[in-house]
Order: structure tokens, then C-alpha cells, then sequence
């Protein structure tokens, strides 16, 4: 199926109070350093093409809540840089690469066959500058590995980045290249395990598939499951195979999914993945589309429920790369990933919305909170949760407890400088670097504007 084949009608964020205090710009101190940030003004100007639900927007949206609420002084900040081709060869194959780099909209006809070939179409188009684009997003995943590697940062940030159906060989779900792969063999050059956690509403199953015969790297995927849902992949018997047998954990759910349904899966299972797997990092994919009310989801998560995933798993003080991935409903997209930006660093937020170059996209609450205008029946009973506890923990008992491997000469980072261009202590506000206050052309705030209206109290199957 087609991931943009099943769009849902909403335009809000079901349900509860957000957990913030204070007002304006304030937050709560910091170390910082300990986390860094991956952003460029660039990475946010890129478009699918009208009627397409991926908004690189939505990034530039993200950012300038993090700026309005003043989370960029309590972080590194750095641009994104772009990924070389040998980088992003390390796991896609070199023609497929190529064709990525030198493909444009005006040339597309030429290339019948490798359209097909590479499955770039309906729902991952050539766009201006798509080389680029995938080039920006997979450098910030990288480079927030390998600071992680060599102990420079607690948490890498990298908004653009989490795009988990991108194939080795082609595109999927609106992903062409797979940063998370890239990142994660990034880390294995320094960790003998490295653990992938996904929580957008779609399977993790380009990551799962990279790595589903090996024991040194563990993929947990919680999404919905069945109905035609794309990708059709990621049952709750789909363990890996090979010496990767039982290191990949899969938890499908049903629609209408709550706070109290997700985490009552979520923090038992990684509690007991971290006891027996112990890895030596972790990422964590924070696809926005699992909210309630997301344009291609059908689950209804509160800001609050998303975020205790970002919460729960900092707590292992484990190092961190957090990106993002899916969400469709973009404003709610940018409330998300900035209060995530925020409970990363221990930060207390206003839920009043600051003043920003996007408030019209906050209308009429101008809250980080707002309830939804719809609401999805959660179709996840307590037997089935049992069942799906009961399976997720009985193949994790038959798991070997931290397997061991054996490290060799740690691979060189490619002769890439490790310090990026940095935004400097006296730029406070972020606009040398990264701009702020970018706003979309008028005809494309319009089409956008369109779209979500035509999606506002109509679902489309």
C-alpha cells in the first residue's frame, strides 16, 4: 500500500494537559554542551511538490519554536553538514547514490527505467534539489553519531534526520536515503551494541531490515499494525533470523492508541531491553505522526505520552541520538519535536506559545497543548496487550544477555572534520547561522493551507 494512501481528518493533539510551567522564554538551567543540535535554514526550504503530506517545513517550524523559547542557549548548535557520497555508500549501493545526486524534475523522463528501478514516483518524487536534501539530513545523523563516538555529547538532536523505510537500493514511505542505518554503523566503529528505537505510527522496517541477522545491533518498533497499513511489515513474529534471531523486537498495535495503552508497553519492554541487551548507545526515532491527530496516522498520543518515551529513555544516561521522522500535521509536528527539545534538556517551557514567525499555524489556542476535534476509538484491548507483553518478553528471555563481539581497529570517521560550523556563544539568537523567521512562498503557505482544510473533518482512504 501506499503510505499516503490512507490520510485521516484532524488538525490537533488529543488529549491532556501539557507538562510545562513558567512563561515566555524561560528554562531551567542546563549543562551545556552535554547536548548538541543539528539545524540549517536550508534543510527547511525543500518541497515534495504540492499535495504531498511530507513538509520539510515542518523543520523550520521546529526550529523557531526552539529559538522563541530560548532552548538554543542551553545547546551546541551546529549546521547540518552534507554527507559525502562515500558516506551514504557505506550503506546504499553506489548507483543508487549516484542516481540520487544527478536526478532533477526536468530530467526525470530520461530515466524511465531507474525511476522504476530505484522506486521514485508518487510518494518519493524528484524535487529541486533532492541531492542536497538527503545529503543535509544523513550529515546531521552522522555527525551526531560520531560525537557521540568520541564522548563530545550526551544527546545528538537531529530534527531533518529519522527518514527508517529508505532501502539500500531504493526509496521508500518519502525516504531515499536511510540516515538512521548510516548513523547506527557510525556507532558500531565504538560500540559492540547499539539499540534502535522507533515511535512513529509506521514500522521502523528499512532500519529492521539493515540489520536483521546481527546480534550488534537490536531494533524495537512500536506501530500500528494491519488494515493494509503501510508498510504491512513489522509483525509481532517478525524476530530477525540468522545470529540476529530475537534481537529484533516488534510491537504492533491497533488504532486509537492513548498515553496510558503505549506506555504501558513502552517502559516495561525497554526497561527489560536495557537490563539484558545492554547497549552501548542508542537511537531514538520520534516520529511525530503517532500523535492523535496526525493526517496519516489513526493513534492518539498527547504531546506528554510522546515525550515520556524521550523522558523514559534518558534516563539510562546511555549516549543518545534522537531524530525525527514521520508527522504530517505539520504545526503539531513543530509543538512536538520543540517540547521534546525541551524535555531532552530537563528544560520547563510556557504553554503559551512564544511570539515566532509561524504563530498563524498556532490559531486559535496559540498552546502547545490543544485537544482534538476528532477521536479514535482505541481498539487496543487488555487481552491483546497481554498477549503482545507476554510474546515481546518471552523471546526476550531466550535472548543471550549482552552479546559479546569482537572490536578490531576502529574504522576512521572518513577525514571528516569532527567540529562543524558552529554558531558561537554571541550569535544568541540563531539567525546568523540558521535564520529565523524563514516563511515559505505566499503560493505555497496557500497550497498547504488548502490541503489541510480539504483534510479538516474528511478522511480519504
Amino acid at each position: 500500500p501506499l503510505k499516503s494512501s490512507k490520510v485521516s481528518m484532524s488538525s490537533g493533539i488529543d488529549g491532556g494537559d501539557v507538562r510545562v510551567e513558567g512563561g515566555g522564554d524561560d528554562v531551567s538551567a542546563g549543562k551545556k554542551g552535554r547536548v548538541c543540535y543539528y539545524y540549517d535554514r536550508e534543510v527547511g526550504n525543500f518541497y515534495y511538490g504540492p499535495n504531498h503530506p511530507m513538509k520539510p517545513h515542518r523543520l523550520a517550524m521546529t526550529h523557531e519554536l526552539v529559538l522563541a523559547y530560548g532552548l538554543h542557549t542551553q545547546m551546541s548548535m551546529f549546521a547540518l553538514r552534507k554527507a559525502t557520497p562515500t558516506e551514504l555508500a557505506q550503506f546504499h549501493t553506489e548507483d543508487y547514490v549516484d542516481f540520487l545526486g544527478r536526478v532533477t524534475p526536468e530530467t526525470q523522463h530520461e530515466y524511465v527505467s531507474l525511476m522504476q528501478r530505484f522506486n521514485l514516483g508518487e510518494d518519493c518524487p524528484v524535487f529541486d534539489g533532492l541531492g542536497d536534501f538527503v545529503r543535509l539530513y544523513s550529515g546531521g545523523s552522522i555527525d551526531g553519531a560520531r560525537r557521540l563516538n568520541h564522548g563530545l555529547t550526551d544527546v545528538a538532536i537531529n530534527w531533518s534526520g529519522g527518514l527508517h523505510h529508505a532501502k539500500k537500493g531504493e526509496a521508500s514511505g518519502f525516504c531515499y536515503v536511510n540516515d538512521l542505518v548510516l548513523a547506527i554503523l557510525e556507532l558500531l566503529k565504538h560500540h559492540a551494541r547499539v539499540l534502535y528505537i522507533d515511535i512513529d505510527i509506521h514500522h521502523g522496517d528499512g532500519v529492521e531490515e539493515a540489520f536483521y541477522t546481527t546480534d550488534r545491533v537490536m531494533t524495537v518498533s512500536f506501530h500500528k499494525y494491519g488494515d493494509m497499513f503501510f508498510p504491512g511489515t513489522g509483525a509481532l513474529g517478525d524476530v530477525g533470523a540468522n545470529r540476529g534471531k530475537r534481537y529484533s523486537v516488534n510491537v504492533p498495535l491497533r488504532d486509537g492508541v492513548d498515553d496510558r495503552t503505549f506506555q504501558s508497553l513502552f517502559q516495561p519492554i525497554m526497561e527489560r531491553v536495557m537490563e539484558v541487551y545492554q547497549p552501548g548507545a542508542v537511537v531514538l526515532q520520534c516520529g511525530a505522526d503517532s500523535l492523535g491527530g496526525d493526517r496519516l496516522g489513526c493513534f492518539s498520543l498527547s504531546l506528554d505520552g510522546h515525550a515520556d518515551c524521550v523522558r523514559f529513555m534518558k534516563k539510562f544516561r546511555v549516549p543518545l541520538l534522537v531524530t525525527g521522522g514521520g508527522g504530517y500535521t505539520k504545526h503539531n509536528v513543530a509543538r512536538c519535536w520543540a517540547y521534546e527539545t525541551a524535555a531532552v534538556l530537563d528544560a520547563q517551557i510556557s504553554e503559551s506559545i512564544p511570539m515566532n514567525a509561524y504563530m498563524e499555524y498556532y490559531a486559535p489556542e496559540y498552546r502547545l497543548g490543544v485537544a482534538s476535534r476528532w477521536c479514535i476509538e482505541n481498539a487496543n484491548k487488555v487481552a491483546y496487550l497481554n498477549h503482545v507483553k507476554k510474546v515481546v518478553f518471552d523471546n526476550l528471555k531466550d535472548m543471550e544477555i549482552a552479546p559479546s563481539v569482537q572490536m578490531h581497529e576502529v574504522p576512521p570517521d572518513w577525514l571528516v572534520q569532527l567540529e562543524p560550523e558552529v554558531l558561537k556563544d554571541g550569535a544568541a539568537t540563531g539567525q546568523d547561522l540558521f535564520g529565523s523567521g524563514f516563511a515559505p512562498p505566499k503560493r505555497r503557505r496557500r497550497e498547504d493551507e488548502r490541503e489541510e482544510n480539504m483534510n479538516n473533518g474528511v478522511q480519504h482512504h
